[in-house]
């Protein structure tokens, strides 16, 4: 197995809480921050387990080792295609017995291997107001297209590229000065905010995915999520 252990803070064990979390990461990290300080004040009644990164020495899993959690590097490069590369992940996951997957910042596309092996327990999130702009290169084209307003959406992951059910949606404004960096900054802000509160409500089983999309509480959610007011 191309498996290389980055660092190993923690012995995995069966956690006492209702919730057992697995953080995909390819960079910084600050989504990953977020969802580490909703644990531990209490906001998200979980533990997360294990964070991997598909690229060493990024700043991600110096938080996680800052915050005693497992974490490992599974390089992609190390792998001829995409399926066998979401095998050793399906395989390493699997050990830690995730209940839910966060994808925060991971930048790989995932096949149907991977997807499949953990349906309905797949959490990502967007830069984006979704069903615009999925893909790379969001806030060039929001602002190209003269949008008022940009924001980001969680939604669950399905085969579909960026197209899984959303399950809540914050908006930005559009500043005449914004450039791409501006308006990633305040949208990245906004991530901060929405990707716990969608967490917290899987772990609290009240979110689940089912034949219809995404429903709350047992109330199908609206096409693009819940509009999140601050």
């Amino acid at each position: 197995m191309k498996f290389a252990q980055q660092t190993k803070t923690k012995e995995l064990s069966i956690s006492t809480e209702p919730t057992r979390i697995a953080v995909l990461i390819s960079g910084s990290g600050s989504n990953l921050q977020a969802l580490i300080d909703a644990t531990v004040d209490g906001f998200i009644p979980a533990s997360i387990e294990l964070v991997i990164s598909n690229k060493p020495g990024v700043k991600g899993l110096e938080r996680a080792a800052a915050a005693g959690i497992s974490t490992g590097v599974i390089c992609h490069q190390d792998y001829s295609s995409r399926e066998s590369f979401d095998e050793t992940l399906v395989q390493y996951l699997s050990d830690c017995r995730p209940d839910l997957i966060i994808l925060a910042g991971f930048m790989r596309i995932l096949t149907p291997v991977f997807i499949t092996a953990f349906h309905g327990r797949l959490l990502n999130i967007h830069p984006s107001l979704l069903p615009k702009y999925p893909g790379l290169h969001t806030h060039r084209r929001a602002l190209e297209a003269g949008d008022s307003e940009a924001g980001a959406t969680v939604h669950f992951v399905t085969d579909e590229l960026d197209g899984g059910p959303p399950i809540v949606q914050a908006r930005v404004p559009i500043m005449a000065e914004d450039d791409e960096q501006s308006l990633a900054q305040r949208v990245l802000q906004v991530e901060h905010k929405i990707y716990p509160l969608a967490a917290r409500w899987f772990c609290e089983g009240r979110l689940r995915l089912g034949k219809e999309g995404a429903a709350l509480d047992d109330a199908k959610l609206p096409a693009q999520g819940i509009d999140y007011q601050a």
